[in-house]
């Protein structure tokens, strides 16, 4: 479910000025990520999740592997820094700084149902 994720996150151009969410909200407890686009739609996702769903190379060769871990159920966010106009890196709590997340991938991420994509 990852790797459909990934594709349907990268249909259309790279990098889409409208994509992008109007804000980013990290819970006061740091265990959730908001995304707000309008009023309409906000997104919630959980940093487990976040943490499980990383593309970055490490995870995508520990995946390979078959030595990743089979959750993060305690993983918190410690920051988030954006990069370019398309994406933010989310470091979390367990050391792990590496994922590059693009909007399109978030929303996917976030809209695909419990279970899916994580």
């Amino acid at each position: 479910m990852l790797q459909d994720l990934a594709r349907s996150a990268t249909l259309g151009l790279p990098v889409d000025p409208a994509g992008a969410p109007e804000r980013v909200v990290l819970a006061a407890d740091r265990a959730r990520l908001q995304l707000i686009w309008n009023a309409q739609e906000s997104l919630e996702i959980p940093a487990s999740r976040l943490r499980a769903a990383c593309r970055c190379a490490w995870c995508t060769r520990a995946r390979h592997d078959g030595t990743f871990a089979p959750s993060f159920a305690a993983v918190a966010i410690d920051r988030i820094v954006p990069v370019g106009g398309y994406a933010i890196n989310i470091a979390f709590d367990d050391e792990h700084a590496r994922g590059i997340f693009p909007w399109a991938f978030l929303r996917a991420l976030a809209q695909a149902p419990d279970g899916q994509g994580a």
